[in-house]
């Protein structure tokens, strides 16, 4: 124990460190080879990294508690407090105008969870998710368009592929989804983004941070306006749903708090969460251009290949859990009120379930077992959307384009967060296959 009580790392590894943030994976393998279940001071949390670990705790959640909400608000504070004295009044200012939000999905547990959980899952449903199929064509379509537009004289082309692709298509589906109007969509991609903003740890100036502030003031305001009008005039996307739910065993509709709760947890998981897949995905492909070949046309192995890169490069990398009563992990005893951070992006690459964990394997089996959406009641509702995003996506580059590489310049690398991992841009290279500008035409 140290000074203040709390138990002494057994290694030196700390994922406070912005630098091992940007690469963890060689720390997650020590963590996994010599201390699966560590203290890390910093966040005064264990940190679990070996998957048989972290699904053991996904899976019981009558002792790894999800209501984990003052983790996050601690995060909040810590950035706040670094804010100049005059910028931090703004910001309270601002923040007194932001409707609380109360725990619905993501931070509750059973049964109050799957009471909130139910009033959307319908929109997520394979058979829902299918028939939403032509809507996501024709936003991937339009990325394919912007993409094909960057062609030179040469027959090459250079892109920003996050800005031009992995960003606007998850965004413009899933503003879609919650029935976002036509006319709001700039403001809320950039509303949407910026709340994601909020879970790293890349510092911002004082102005960047009320300008995100206001930005979270403002989406409110046109999400309650949006919520109002469905009351009145009902629709069938999320927003009109939530609007005109009723939780049964209270028989009263939603409060605009309880809808805004759950609205901003759809704005994280509904777009950076795919961006970022896409990302990476398209990084790995330009790593190992034989992939493109190999996959191209094949839906099956594209399927294979989207695991793959979700295992890799797990999008949101880990989770806090309460401890609600003494317990065993492992070789650790954990005490009731212990936070644990279970960590999906060090799991995934455990050489104890995944042989050879750091290289792509399209033809790995049983791929799926990747725990990039979680596992048990808090599995990614939204993981059905996600994957066909990514399928129909991946599957219409390759089909539009060829020889994806990277760009001359700066390699990409991610943004140092704790919970998200993304990468803010991928500049590369590509050239339009023969064909595929008639198919766009």
């Amino acid at each position: 124990m140290d000074e203040a009580g709390n138990p002494t790392p057994r290694t030196a590894v700390s994922l406070s460190d912005p630098a091992t943030l940007v690469d963890p994976y060689p720390a997650y393998r020590t963590l996994r080879d010599t201390a699966p279940v560590h203290f890390e001071p910093s966040f005064g949390a264990w940190i679990v990294t070996r998957y048989d670990l972290v699904r053991e705790a996904l899976r019981d959640t009558a002792t790894y508690s999800s209501e984990f909400g003052d983790f996050l608000a601690q995060a909040q504070k810590i950035a706040f407090r670094s804010a100049p004295a005059e910028v931090q009044q703004r910001l309270v200012a601002l923040n007194g105008r932001m409707i609380p939000l109360p725990p619905t999905m993501l931070t509750l547990d059973e049964p109050r969870h799957t009471q909130f959980r139910s009033l959307v899952s319908q929109l997520f449903t394979g058979s829902q998710v299918r028939r939403g199929a032509s809507t996501v064509r024709r936003v991937i379509d339009a990325g394919i368009a912007r993409l094909a537009a960057a062609s030179r004289a040469d027959g090459h082309a250079t892109a920003d592929f996050v800005a031009a692709f992995a960003l606007p298509v998850p965004l413009e589906i899933i503003a879609d989804r919650l029935g976002i109007p036509a006319d709001d969509r700039e403001f809320f991609n950039e509303a949407a983004a910026a709340a994601a903003d909020a879970l790293r740890l890349t510092p911002l100036a004082p102005e960047q941070m009320v300008h995100r502030a206001q930005l979270a003031v403002d989406l409110q305001q046109l999400l309650v306006s949006l919520v109002d009008a469905r009351r009145e005039t009902p629709a069938d996307d999320m927003i009109g749903i939530l609007a005109n739910a009723t939780l049964e065993e209270e028989d009263r509709r939603l409060t605009h708090g309880e809808i805004l709760s759950i609205l901003n947890q759809f704005l994280v998981a509904g777009h950076e969460t795919t961006t970022s897949a896409f990302a990476w995905g398209m990084l790995i492909l330009c790593r190992n251009p034989e992939l493109q070949g190999e996959i191209r046309g094949d839906a099956a192995r594209i399927r294979t290949f989207v695991e793959e890169a979700l295992r890799l490069e797990a999008p949101v990398q880990g989770l806090p859990r309460l401890v609600t009563r003494q317990t065993q992990l492992g070789d650790t005893t954990l005490e009731t009120g212990s936070l644990v951070m279970l960590r999906f992006g060090a799991a995934n690459r455990d050489e104890r379930e995944f042989e050879n964990p750091d290289a792509v394997d399209v033809r790995r089996a049983k791929a799926g077992r990747q725990l990039a959406f979680g596992s048990g009641i808090h599995h990614c509702i939204g993981a059905p959307l996600a994957r066909q995003e990514l399928n129909l996506g991946f599957a219409a580059l390759l089909g539009a384009f060829d020889g994806f590489r990277l760009d001359d310049g700066p390699e990409p690398e991610a943004e140092p967060s704790f919970i998200l991992r993304n990468l803010p841009r991928l500049a590369v290279r590509y050239r339009p296959r023969a064909g595929a500008a008639d198919r766009l035409a």
